[in-house]
């Protein structure tokens, strides 16, 4: 990966200089990185539970600021009672409310997905559109969620899903320094091969899960270490500091 790094650590791990990486060897080390994962991930799928499109849309707007877990304890009941988008638009908004509470923003969500639904209605028949520009026009909708619509329940390639998980561990891998998520995502799909979008993501969040998590990565497992330059991270294991040396005191004039 010539240009990208400036010699090995005592560790024998090469040293980034990610601001300096050119495109080029960054594409060919992103690639690298996507068929790693692939092959370390490769069951790695969208955590939330859901039928067709319209759930997905649903759960992915109960997704924010919440635990994919929790969002699927509650979608069950609440697509039993409102099984789609014309049932769900003509909902009343506290008994929605009362249903999606235990998912936080319980108002704003309600709003937004009783909004997205009647907005599904009057202009895509109570379809869920098939394009990035129709979606993120839907009341609660942006490039997250659309990315999640379009890549898991339609299997379209449009944009690379950044939350926070992503955000974190492509920024320590060097692949962006971005924390807005559509700025990253800009850097991303530069040098992510389009054929890893859809499951790029997944795959990042299964390996922060089992190897990456934010405060104690696991970089002596990780099949990645060749690859990232750590960034925000502590030494590498074994790499020992360099001592500082005492300041020279200066000699006292009489």
């Amino acid at each position: 990966m010539n240009g990208s790094t400036v010699g090995p650590d005592q560790g024998g791990a090469p040293v980034f200089r990610v601001g300096r990486e050119p495109l080029s060897d960054r594409r060919r080390r992103a690639e690298t990185i996507a068929e790693r994962l692939a092959a370390a991930h490769p069951d790695a799928d969208c955590s939330l539970d859901f039928e067709n499109p319209f759930q997905l849309l649903v759960a992915t707007i109960l997704s924010a600021q919440c635990t994919d877990k929790r969002v699927n304890m509650v979608t069950g009941g609440l697509f039993r009672r409102w099984p789609s988008a014309a049932a769900l638009a003509g909902a009343r908004q506290r008994d929605l409310e009362a249903v999606i509470k235990s998912t936080g923003f319980y108002r704003a969500k309600a709003k937004n997905i009783l909004g997205c639904c009647r907005a599904l209605l009057e202009r895509h028949g109570g379809e869920v559109p098939r394009s990035l520009p129709d979606l993120v026009k839907l009341p609660g909708v942006g490039r997250k969620t659309a990315n999640v619509v379009l890549g898991s329940a339609f299997g379209l390639a449009e944009g690379i899903v950044v939350d926070t998980h992503v955000g974190r561990i492509t920024r320590r891998l060097g692949l962006t320094r971005r924390a807005d998520a559509v700025q990253a995502e800009r850097d991303l799909v530069k040098v992510v091969p389009r054929d890893h979008w859809v499951a790029f993501s997944h795959r990042l969040i299964a390996h922060g899960r089992t190897i990456c998590p934010a405060r104690t990565p696991r970089c002596t497992l990780c099949p990645l270490a060749d690859l990232c330059p750590r960034v925000g991270v502590g030494p590498r294991p074994g790499r020992k500091r360099s001592a500082r040396r005492p300041a020279a005191k200066k000699p006292r004039h009489p």
